[in-house]
């Protein structure tokens, strides 16, 4: 999708980025996906906001609409609501809290890919990831309630004035285009 998006010309109507780990220039210094305890997430989370921060800084001084593709603020806390959910280390509310210090951190718009487990599993498989792979965190049923929870529940709203949820389990073509067209509509 967001290789669709470039091909596009999105970046000519937006300032756009890139995951927060294509910020970072060594692997290792990467937070593990799974982290150990509630003082890794909360490292963690104050590694990717100090990324955000940047992010932000240099959008602002492009004097573009933003688009940031890939993950946000919103997806670091759907991440650590399911982590909390599953390990009880009880860190969300706290990165909400930390958030309050960060106000222009906090999106305008957040748009929700909603992917069943199912077909991520038949799209990790389709892209040749193996056997020994096939147990991937972020693709965890468990994990996944959990964090699509954060977006489509209203007990804890996201962070984002507004969310949109795009069923994503139809073909990658028909959600860029959904997307698309959202992205189009909002960088007028």
């Amino acid at each position: 999708m967001i290789h669709h998006l470039r091909t596009r010309g999105i970046e000519n109507r937006a300032f756009v980025s890139d995951c927060y780990v294509q910020h970072i220039a060594h692997r290792a210094d990467i937070p593990p996906v799974r982290t150990a305890s509630a003082a890794e997430q909360l490292a963690a989370f104050e590694t990717f906001m100090g990324i955000e921060g940047t992010r932000v800084r240099r959008a602002l001084a492009s004097a573009k609409p933003v688009v940031l593709l890939d993950r946000s603020v919103d997806t670091l806390l759907a991440h650590a609501h399911a982590l909390d959910a599953l390990f009880g280390y009880a860190v969300h509310h706290r990165l909400c809290d930390r958030l309050q210090e960060l106000p222009f951190l906090r999106p305008h718009h957040t748009l929700y890919l909603d992917v069943p487990a199912e077909e991520l599993a038949l799209r990790r498989k389709a892209a040749g990831h193996t056997a020994a792979e096939s147990g991937y965190f972020l693709h965890e049923p468990t994990f996944l309630a959990h964090a699509r929870d954060y977006f489509v529940s209203a007990a804890q709203p996201p962070v984002s004035r507004e969310v949109t949820v795009i069923p994503a389990d139809t073909g990658p073509d028909a959600v860029a285009h959904a997307v698309e067209a959202l992205v189009t509509y909002w960088t007028r």
